[in-house]
């Protein structure tokens, strides 16, 4: 769970830089793609971009595109899910050149090879990736086919596929019609129980923790499927839909026309989890909130599940008296109307000792307080959840329950183990 909030945090960070025009480069590689081949593509972009008019913008271009190449050139070969590389001039300032280059391996493997280069970093794909955790199995079958699939954020990976061995329609008369009805009656039978079996131990194999199943195709087989009641009883049906196909492009049609079951289903768990976080917490009972209590609970191992909003900012500074000695703990928590890069800066302050003399200066002795070290809360929390096996759950705060928790419950809180 910490890398999924390293790279929460991390597109967050690249979503608040803005170019001083389309100085910012963004590339994803798909895994098994030809690094040289990239290295090459890059090289014909370094040699156009000596066509852009401004001198600073086409110097910072070709300054990241280098740093770009001098970076892959350290790659035998891409990671398992491909790679993601931003890279450009991060300074705020007009006419400075501060060239950074940042990577990370998305979670979901890159499908499609892109290059960009504009005022902001391209991030929609690595965004979509962290929409949603959740699995689901996916169905899209008729009479004579099936295709069995899981998804995972937008990720769709197949599983198996399973062709049905059922005899054609035949008008025959007598005893060899019916024969032939009985046959075709059995090979329906043992297609449907061959698709449930194969369901039934995708599930059993991950311990039921899928969301669900959704079923698509053609005609009435999938229809059909269901009401034969193969299917372990532990196994949801979320929805059925209508598809044209029952291959890879059937799943994709699926998906598209499950969304709103798949966007209520993220909804209804971060729904779920509040909901009982709020009713201990009504009822003093086995839940606690902010990062003090939080932070307790999870030290002596009674956590279950840890809630953070994905929306929180949230540092401590530990600072110490440069006359007497005295340590305290600064919390920094980002304002509901501070900017990203506002807060980005009071941080900076704050760690270089450039705050206000008044908020540094320590009463009792006439002393000041410098800053120490400075850590990531919600990440020291997370270490510990996944120190202890607990469950660590991001909640947005776009939905009315994400909003009161983050608002309400400082955007920390716990569900606990025993009281």
């Amino acid at each position: 769970m910490k890398e999924e909030y390293d790279l929460l945090k991390e597109v967050k960070r690249l979503k608040s830089i803005r170019g001083n025009g389309t100085e910012l480069i963004s590339i994803y590689i798909p895994a098994g793609f030809q690094l040289s081949d990239e290295i090459a593509r890059l090289r014909q972009e370094y040699n156009q971009s000596g066509n852009i008019k401004s001198k600073t913008t086409r110097t910072n271009v070709q300054s990241a595109i280098d740093k770009i190449i001098q970076y892959l050139k350290l790659f035998k070969e891409t990671p398992k899910n491909g790679l993601a590389v931003f890279c450009g001039n991060i300074s705020p300032v007009e006419g400075k050149e501060d060239i950074e280059l940042f990577s990370m391996e998305p979670p979901e493997p890159i499908k499609v090879n892109i290059y960009r280069c504009d005022s902001t970093f391209l991030l929609d794909p690595i965004e979509a990736m962290l929409e949603t955790r959740d699995v689901f199995v996916l169905l899209v079958m008729d009479g004579r086919e099936a295709t069995i699939a899981t998804l995972r954020g937008s990720h769709i990976q197949v599983i198996t596929k399973i062709h049905s061995m059922a005899h054609a329609k035949m008008k025959k008369g007598g005893q060899s019609a019916r024969r032939f009805a009985r046959a075709r009656e059995e090979d329906i039978e043992f297609y449907y129980t061959e698709i449930a079996e194969a369901i039934n131990d995708l599930f059993e194999r991950n311990d039921f923790k899928f969301n669900g199943l959704i079923v698509g195709g053609p005609g009435p087989a999938k229809e059909n499927f269901l009401k034969a009641n193969k299917l372990n009883y532990q196994i949801k049906v979320l929805g059925v839909f209508d598809t044209g196909y029952t291959d890879e492009f059937g799943l994709n049609e699926l998906v598209e026309k499950a969304y709103d079951i798949l966007k209520e289903q993220e909804a209804a768990k971060e729904r779920q989890v509040i909901e009982r976080f709020i009713r201990e917490i009504s009822s003093n009972g086995l839940a606690v909130y902010g990062y003090a209590n939080t932070k307790k609970a999870l030290q002596a191992g009674n956590v279950a599940t840890l809630i953070v909003s994905k929306d929180l900012e949230f540092y401590i500074a530990h600072r110490k008296c440069n006359k007497c000695g005295a340590e305290v703990d600064l919390e920094i928590v980002q304002n509901a109307n501070e900017s990203d890069a506002e807060f980005e800066r009071r941080k900076q302050e704050i760690l270089e000792n450039e705050d206000p003399p008044e908020t540094r200066q320590h009463k009792e002795c006439g002393g000041f307080f410098e800053t120490v070290s400075m850590r990531d809360a919600v990440e020291e929390l997370i270490d510990l959840a996944d120190k202890i096996g607990a469950e660590t759950v991001f909640v947005s705060s776009e939905s009315s329950y994400g909003k009161e928790f983050l608002m309400g419950f400082t955007g920390i809180g716990a569900i606990l183990r025993y009281k």
